[in-house]
Formats: C-alpha cells, sequence, structure tokens
C-alpha cells in the first residue's frame, strides 16, 4: 500500500523531502501557507515573490559541495535546470589562491567539491518548478495549517495522523514531515499533549544585513586580488557572494551589542560606504560596475537550536518527523542550513526504506541525525561561542588576553590558516570538513597535517609572509568615524551596565 505524506511547507526543506520521497513512489502532498511563485524569470522572482514565512529570502545564499552532489547524483535534471537558469557552479580550482596554484595538482575528489551559487528566489524557484513536475507530488499554496491530529493511547508514544487546516478541514497521512522551518510551531504542540521534546538554543550573537547588486552592461566581476571579498575584521564580518544573470549580495554580520552600527548600516548609502572602506569588496561596487537594487535587508533573531524527539529511547510521537529548521537550527554564517534540510530528507528516506515500524523508525531517524548533522552543530556553535567573546572583548577598554588565547590565537592564525592558505593539499581537506564531504574536524586530526601545520607555525612570520592576506580593513574606531557612526557609545554603554 502506498504511503501518504504531509509536507508542511515548501521552503528548501520542504522541497528537499519531495526530492529525497517522490522516487520512492509515495505519494506527497505539500502545504504551503505562502503563495505561488510568479509565472516569470528569475528577475521577476526576486522582485515580487511574497515569502512570508521565509524571513531570509533576500539575504545571500550558496549551496556547499556536499548538497551539489545530492543534486548532481539524485536530480541530475535538476542541476541543468539551475545552470540554465542562470545559477553558478564554483569549482575547486577556482577557490584557490594565486600562492596555491603552481603546486595544485587536480584530484579526482575535486570533482565533489563544487560550490552551487545564486540568488536564494531563483534556487527555490527552479528546484520548486522541477518538483511541480514529479510524479506523485501536489503542492497547496496558500494552505495553511493550524494544527496537528494527533491520536493518543496509554502508555505509547503519541501517534500524529494527519493535520487540521485553518479552513477546519482536517488531512489525514501515514507521516507528517514538519518542514515549515523557524517559526514552525509543531513541536510545541506536541510538548503541550506531554510528549518529552529535548531543545536547547542560544543566541549566534549576531545579526545580518544583505544588499543586492547587479553588474552594469559590459561589465565584469572583479578579478580575484590579494585582497579577499570575504573576511572577519574581529568585529565584523563581511562577504561577497556571487549569484545569477548578472547579480550579486553582499552582506555584513554584525554582533548584537553594536547597536549604533545596526542601526546605522540598514542605510543603503552607509552600507555602500562601509563597503568601499574595505579593500576586497570595494571593486564589486564600483559605481561604474555596478548598481545596487535592493535596500539593505536586516535579519535578526539567529539562534542556534537543536531539538531530539526521542528521549531515553521513547519517541515524542510517531508517524511525525522534523526536518530543516524546524529540527535543527543554526547560524546562517557557515551556510549549512539548506545542506542540514536535504541532509535529513535523504536521511528520513533511508529511514523510511529500512524498517515499516513506527518506533523504530522514529528511533532510526533520530541515529541518522545525530551521526549526520550533530558534529557539524556542535563545531558551529563553539565558533559562535567564540565570535561572541571577541566582540565584547573588542568593546572591553583595557581588555589584554592571557598567555592560553595568544597562543591558540597565534597557532590558528599563523599555523593553521597560514598552512591552509600555503597548501593546496591542506586547502582540499580543509574544504572538505567545511562543506560536509567528511567530519568538521577529521582533516585537523591527521598526524600528517598537524605536522605540516606546526611546520608552517614554527617557521614564522617572515618566512611566511607571501601567505598573509593584506589588512583586510580598518580598525573599529577609524571605520566608525568614517560612517560617523560614534566609536564610543556602545563602549560607554556596555561600561555601565557592567556598572
Amino acid at each position: 500500500m502506498t504511503e501518504k505524506v504531509l509536507v508542511i511547507g515548501s521552503g528548501m526543506a520542504g522541497l528537499f523531502a519531495a526530492l529525497a520521497l517522490a522516487p520512492s513512489g509515495r505519494e506527497l502532498v505539500i502545504l504551503e501557507r505562502d503563495p505561488a511563485p510568479p509565472a516569470g524569470d528569475p528577475d521577476q522572482a526576486f522582485a515580487d515573490w511574497a515569502r512570508r514565512g521565509v524571513g531570509h529570502l533576500r539575504h545571500s545564499h550558496a549551496f556547499l559541495a556536499r548538497l551539489r552532489s545530492v543534486i548532481r547524483d539524485e536530480h541530475r535534471p535538476l542541476l541543468d535546470d539551475l545552470l540554465a537558469a542562470g545559477c553558478r557552479e564554483i569549482t575547486f580550482a577556482e577557490m584557490l589562491t594565486d600562492l596555491h596554484k603552481p603546486r595544485y595538482v587536480a584530484q579526482p575528489v575535486d570533482a565533489d567539491m563544487v560550490v552551487l551559487t545564486s540568488r536564494r528566489t531563483t534556487l527555490e524557484l527552479i528546484i520548486r518548478r522541477y518538483v511541480e513536475r514529479l510524479p506523485h507530488v501536489t503542492i497547496r499554496s496558500e494552505t495553511f495549517v493550524k494544527s496537528l491530529a494527533v491520536e493518543t493511547e496509554p502508555n505509547r508514544p503519541l501517534k500524529v495522523t494527519g493535520v487540521v487546516l485553518e479552513s477546519g478541514e482536517t488531512l489525514t497521512a501515514d507521516l507528517v514531515v514538519d518542514a515549515a522551518g523557524r517559526t514552525s510551531d509543531a513541536c510545541e504542540q506536541l510538548t503541550a499533549l506531554g510528549a518529552a521534546v529535548g531543545e536547547v538554543s542560544e543566541t549566534a550573537g549576531i545579526l545580518y544585513f544583505t544588499r543586492h547588486y547587479r553588474l552594469r552592461p559590459g561589465q565584469a566581476e572583479p578579478p580575484r586580488g590579494k585582497s579577499p571579498a570575504s573576511g572577519d575584521l574581529g568585529f565584523m564580518k563581511f562577504g561577497v557572494f556571487p549569484a545569477d544573470n548578472g547579480c550579486f549580495s553582499i552582506t555584513i554580520c554584525v554582533p548584537e551589542i553594536e547597536m549604533e552600527m545596526r542601526k546605522a548600516i540598514v542605510d543603503p548609502a552607509t552600507f555602500d560606504a562601509l563597503c568601499r572602506q574595505i579593500p576586497g569588496m570595494e571593486p564589486w561596487i564600483d559605481p561604474e560596475r555596478s548598481e545596487g537594487v535592493s535596500r539593505v535587508f536586516g535579519m535578526g533573531d539567529l539562534h542556534s537550536r537543536w531539538r531530539d524527539l526521542v528521549k531515553d529511547g521513547r519517541p515524542a510521537a510517531t508517524g511525525f518527523f522534523a526536518i530543516g529548521d524546524s529540527l535543527v537550527r543554526t547560524n546562517p554564517l557557515y551556510g549549512r542550513g539548506c545542506s542540514f534540510a536535504a541532509v535529513s530528507a535523504y536521511a528520513l528516506r533511508d529511514t523510511l526504506n529500512e524498517t515499516a515500524d513506527a518506533v523504530a523508525r522514529a528511533l532510526l531517524f533520530h541515529d541518522k541525525i545525530q551521526a549526520e548533522i550533530r558534529p557539524y552543530y556542535d563545531n558551529m556553535l563553539e565558533q559562535d561561542r567564540a565570535a561572541i567573546r571577541r566582540a565584547r572583548h573588542a568593546l572591553t577598554p583595557g581588555y589584554r588576553p592571557n598567555l592560553r588565547a595568544k597562543v591558540l590565537k597565534s597557532f590558528l592564525e599563523d599555523g593553521v590558516n597560514i598552512a591552509v592558505r600555503s597548501d593546496p593539499g591542506l586547502m582540499r581537506e580543509a574544504l572538505r570538513s567545511f562543506h560536509m564531504l567528511e567530519h568538521p574536524s577529521a582533516w585537523l586530526r591527521r598526524p600528517r597535517n598537524i605536522a605540516k601545520v606546526v611546520g608552517y607555525w614554527a617557521r614564522g612570520k617572515s618566512a611566511n609572509a607571501a601567505a598573509y592576506p593584506p589588512k583586510l580593513g580598518p580598525e573599529r574606531d577609524e571605520l566608525y568615524t568614517a560612517l560617523g557612526v560614534s566609536p564610543r557609545a556602545d563602549i560607554e554603554r556596555l561600561a555601565a551596565e557592567r556598572a
């Protein structure tokens, strides 16, 4: 008997649920609260598509190599559609610096190290149109799910049997997949009914600000120079994201505690002025090369959140699976949200194919998520905590790191970073971890790699001078003053709070 699956949400998680489950012959109905996309091209989708449920729709996006490999291996025609629509592939060879290139020898694994980049609206538009053509899939737009339909039995986990729509209609199914994203309340509903849903959450400590640009007719992207187009100033992060059809975006990440900059940067003129202060970004927004085509989009309330639907070997519910941001939410800085959604969707496919027992399915899916996603989540959490500490130190007059902090900083900046910038083999292995092709810290656990890193570190800065990038941008006070933003206001505010 064919299983019927209701999927709540047609964002990236919902679409990847369809890509994973539809080929198995299951009947999928995707319930989407927002209107269908416009019928036109990617530019019209960017301009007109209303997606209340996707607050980050017009922020910078890129598909990591793990996700691009899933599309290539499972749905090659979809990859062709994305490329035909203007989405771009950035190969491993294109990621190398001039220092790497003379020593680079291509390896077969490099074929997997490809990033797919585009505006989010273009990615979602093309994937949705592809999913709509798949057999056994129906997308119902402007259909709001009010609640889960749940049955209870003594001494048994809750059993999810479908959903109740805002219209009052009840839809039944064998399985319900929550792909509604960061605003989903399905797990809260289960908790209210007595289910043991574990959850831990903490702030990422930053806010995002993104503006989109388009190259002028006849203009090309600036050549990749020694000044990188992405980086971390210590008090602020920045990055340029090439996109489709002559477009690109710039995202600037500001610590939550930098209140004055948060208020100023939403002005497009201030945003552009900031970009002109950073050598790696200034050529991109040269008025003769490109023009701004959007306002500055802000995004806050950025939290890392992990949910467990199994506690002490007992599922919170059967017939129910959460994927994507409904299950695991992360800082977008690392670009892993869409990859987590795809990985969890395919983990669900494998789970359903391995067993038909409802309880066994819940336990098996939980185990797969722990193995496939948890290591990357924990790694990102530690990086966020470190960034929050650095941001506070930047606003603490007279702060001096202790010896341990100084040594660790030197090992990372003068050892790990320099080794990766110098050795194409180390660059390959580091990126494989970043792109979820292997455990996030696996490459740095290998003795040969540690030996190389320590070797570069021991050489000293003079011997490694060619591997150091130029100064990424001005110091905090200099930058703020140039932009007409008070460099002291937040320092004094925090000092008053401490007092």
